[in-house]
């Protein structure tokens, strides 16, 4: 039991590390809007199937 509850406390303790390393390096792209897509067709992924449609 105590093996499981030791796990978990080290399980909070890295979120909370990657938590505020995360509040720290602020977000990745200030300027990024649903709206502003990639530039590709719309419906498009940018990743080509080739001939498996």
């Amino acid at each position: 039991m105590s093996v499981l509850v030791g796990f978990a406390l080290l399980l909070v303790v890295v979120f909370v590390v990657a938590y505020g390393v995360g509040r720290q390096a602020g977000p990745v792209s200030p300027g990024l809007t649903p709206g502003s897509g990639g530039g590709g067709s719309p419906g498009m992924s940018g990743h080509d199937m080739g001939g498996m449609r």
